[in-house]
């Protein structure tokens, strides 16, 4: 039975888990790409199994980058990117704040980050547009552990692989071609990071958060947290704001500011953020996250598809190339 949006299981907050194996295997490719579009349109927010990333790679991941965050400081900072111009190597906490993207006058996070971009180099037709150059700079990678690199590299292709046959999944969703997204995410500036959110010595300031609400900027996100007090809330219908706790064998997904405008609002871009657990002190306290941020390519024309526009439904937005839209999001951090 294919993943139809009547039998997609829809867990408290709204938030559905839909199984992509009948897509991935050919069995209901158009059952998943309606409950899909129906999540995307309703939520912007859902989970996926069947998706064939096998927990041993995450937990691994998980593991090593535990090893890293608990490394000194001055050594955690050795693979401190130069510059801001993309996100590289490691930030320190409370060294950014999400918050401020929409505008808003909060304290940075409190969180720590290990962040690399893509694995292919810059192509030929970008290498000399200067504003491309940050967003496929060379990764930073740490000294130790030793197995952070091998590890993350092959969670980064696991990771793309499944992103691409997201956006096949919603180019069926939208009545497009399956391969209406290819060549605007074959050769695209996709970032994985890893956040570490620590018990606190200190409390924290009056609105400071671990991650501050905003909205994330490119395609879509995968997302694997780890559980436990104090972690993801979406900002559902009626403005409430609801727990999303990880679910075994499933993986977070949420749309970013790119899908809307591609979509027209049709699909959402929905505010979300990290709130702060009941006791920061406290050892249970101590959360990670591992999250791939799809972006596409960095000359991709941004702009209303057909399917998403129509009389009296004008495009909402002009057509902006990705990378500028995220040099615009970037640089308020």
């Amino acid at each position: 039975m294919g993943a139809t949006a009547e039998k997609m299981d829809t867990r408290p907050g709204g938030v559905p888990v839909i199984d992509i194996a009948p897509f991935i295997d050919g069995s209901d490719k158009a059952g998943v790409a309606r409950a899909i579009a129906k999540a995307c349109e309703e939520v912007g927010f859902f989970c996926v199994s069947g998706h064939g990333i096998d927990a041993t790679l995450t937990d691994k991941a998980f593991a090593v980058s535990r090893d890293f965050f608990d490394q000194p400081t001055e050594i955690k900072m050795k693979s401190k990117p130069v510059g801001e111009v993309a996100p590289r190597g490691y930030a320190a906490m409370e060294s950014k704040g999400l918050g401020a993207t929409l505008g808003l006058q909060v304290p940075k996070d409190l969180r720590e980050q290990f962040m690399l971009g893509t694995l292919a180099p810059i192509v030929p037709a970008l290498k000399n547009v200067e504003a491309a150059q940050g967003c496929y700079a060379p990764n930073v990678w740490p000294e130790t552990p030793a197995d952070y690199k091998p590890v993350f590299t092959e969670l980064y292709r696991a990771f793309e692989n499944l992103a691409d046959t997201l956006m096949r999944i919603f180019a069926l969703g939208l009545d497009l071609p399956e391969t209406y997204f290819r060549d605007k995410i074959d050769h695209h500036f996709s970032v994985l990071g890893s956040n570490h959110y620590p018990p606190l010595e200190v409390p924290p300031l009056p609105g400071q958060l671990r991650t501050g609400e905003h909205t994330d900027f490119g395609s879509l996100t995968i997302l694997l947290p780890t559980a436990g007090p104090g972690g993801l809330q979406v900002k559902l219908a009626g403005g409430v704001w609801t727990d999303i706790q990880p679910i075994p064998g499933a993986l977070i997904i949420n749309l970013g500011d790119m899908m809307a405008r591609w979509t027209n609002d049709r699909w959402r871009s929905t505010l979300h953020r990290v709130a702060n657990p009941p006791d920061l002190k406290a050892a249970m306290s101590r959360r990670q996250s591992i999250a791939f941020f799809c972006h596409p390519n960095y000359d991709a024309e941004i702009k209303c598809i057909e399917s998403c526009t129509g009389p009296g439904n004008p495009p909402k937005y002009p057509p902006i190339l990705a990378g500028e839209h995220m040099r615009m999001k970037m640089v308020k951090r």
